[in-house]
């Protein structure tokens, strides 16, 4: 069988196809229809279904803009790291790519980062999830459904890889069905055509009565954009997901290439239905939420229930590969040496143990603080990380911009997708990402605070790896298991 040589120090996945064991200790257990699925679904976030009310009442039907401008952000980035991985598929994903590129302090700091993003969201999920299981069952206390929870699904991820990709493929299915369905259903009823739907307030009308499509100015798009942005994080799990699959490269490339279809169906499609349905000043869609205002406001029946179960999916779901990203994270730093050797170490079934091990004891300790502290100590640990996805959709741009560069440079062959009018649309991403960022700072309240404490938290992982690599006591990458 002939093999390529990887463009990474980690010593990572070749790309090579039928190999059970990769080269990185990493088992291919993940079929494709457990990839195609976490493509799908890994847009689709708990955050889509609890946070567009909010933007609705900042934007109007212009929260529509909000979403598509992001949305295009995200189809960009995710073109750029499409490119990088496909031609190199490797466990780091962009913190691999941005170690080879950039150097070794940006692929320690962006990877850590990640890692102490995904560990909080573990809490915030967990938590979530818990609330609802407690609406239904309120004898078993709150903290005790969070702690089952995390308990069950971390005994999936010490599984086996393909543990966590049947898992997802059917939280991630039962997403997109729902999602399919409403939209449908939403659509009929816009157009009249719904058999014994109350339509009286639908029609597309509602997207320019009440005020007109942009009723609080066109800055309140911006304010939309604030409040959108971080629902879209977890569409970039596919590409270190691809790493445990038999083909990366396939997977990686027809991941990047159903992104835009994907954002737009999900996203838009949805939100659309939501401010047709309803006129977008329904004091409705802020008491119940989008969704479930938008159900009952044709007459479905338990549309609140329909859409808790939905919700639980959905933070299960984000929970699941939450807890697989920041292990797998953590593994491929300790590859690198960026992270304790125990880290880099699989067991029989090709599974990071000590990754997985480490941080979900994290995720186990934000939880108790989420319970304990939640005003005070949890909340520094959010903000802190709240502006983190927009720091690694920074490093992707920037790694691509010099990456692009090496793959011609080492092996032309392997750059089977481009980025779009490169370096332009790279460089205007770049500046859409850094815009983002001055107008959460400018913008005062909660998304100031995010920055500063999520800058403060990036300029101390920074250091330390500065501070490590100037004193020499940065450890060599693992090159044998």
């Amino acid at each position: 069988m002939n093999t390529q040589p990887t463009l990474t120090k980690e010593g990572g996945n070749t790309g090579t196809t039928g190999d059970s064991q990769h080269s990185d200790g990493l088992k291919a257990g993940l079929k494709n229809r457990h990839l195609s699925m976490i493509a799908i679904g890994g847009v689709i976030g708990a955050g889509l279904f609890g946070g567009s009310a909010a933007g609705i009442k900042a934007a109007g039907p212009g929260i529509l803009l909000s979403y598509a401008l992001v949305g295009a952000m995200v189809v960009f980035v995710m073109r750029m790291l499409g490119e990088m991985s496909v031609a190199n598929p490797t466990s780091g994903s962009f913190s691999a790519h941005a170690d080879r590129a950039l150097g070794r302090w940006a692929g320690f700091s962006i990877g850590w980062l990640y890692w102490f993003f995904w560990v909080v969201v573990l809490a915030v999920e967990a938590t979530m999830g818990a609330d609802i299981l407690n609406g239904w069952l309120p004898a078993v206390p709150q903290w005790a459904w969070a702690l089952i929870v995390m308990v069950v699904l971390t005994a999936t991820n010490l599984g086996s890889v393909a543990s966590y990709g049947e898992f997802e493929f059917w939280f991630a299915g039962i997403k997109v069905v729902a999602i399919a369905a409403f939209i449908i259903v939403g659509g009929l009823a816009i157009f009249g055509v719904l058999p014994g739907a109350d339509t009286a307030q639908a029609g597309l009308s509602n997207l320019t009565e009440h005020g007109g499509f942009l009723p609080n100015g066109y800055g309140a798009i911006l304010t939309g954009i604030l409040m959108v942005v971080f629902s879209f994080m977890g569409s970039e799990i596919v590409t270190l997901a691809a790493g445990e699959s038999s083909d990366p490269r396939r997977a990686v490339a027809k991941a990047t290439n159903s992104v835009i279809w994907r954002v737009g169906i999900f996203y838009l499609g949805s939100i659309l239905v939501v401010v047709s349905l309803l006129p977008w000043n329904d004091p409705k869609l802020q008491e119940d939420g989008s969704y479930v205002a938008a159900l009952d406001s044709i007459g479905i029946p338990h549309a609140g229930q329909i859409m808790n179960v939905i919700i639980l999916t959905a933070v299960l779901s984000c929970l699941n590969s939450g807890l697989y990203t920041a292990s797998r994270m953590a593994y491929s730093l300790g590859r690198r040496g960026d992270a304790p050797k125990a880290f880099a170490k699989v067991n029989a079934k090709g599974v990071p143990q000590a990754a997985i091990i480490g941080s979900v004891i994290f995720g186990f300790v934000a939880v108790f603080f989420n319970y304990k502290w939640p005003d005070t100590v949890f909340a520094f640990l959010l903000n802190a990380s709240g502006a983190i996805a927009l720091f690694v959709w920074l490093v992707i741009c920037f790694s691509q911009l010099r990456m692009r560069k090496i793959i011609l440079r080492e092996a032309p062959e392997k750059l089977l997708v481009k980025m779009w009018l490169f370096p332009y649309l790279t460089w205007a991403t770049i500046a859409m990402i850094v815009f983002v960022l001055g107008y959460m700072l400018w913008n005062g309240g909660s998304a100031r605070e995010q920055v500063v404490l999520s800058l403060l938290v990036a300029g101390l992982v920074v250091a330390i790896s500065l501070v490590r690599d100037r004193l020499g006591k940065t450890p060599e990458p693992v090159t044998e298991d």
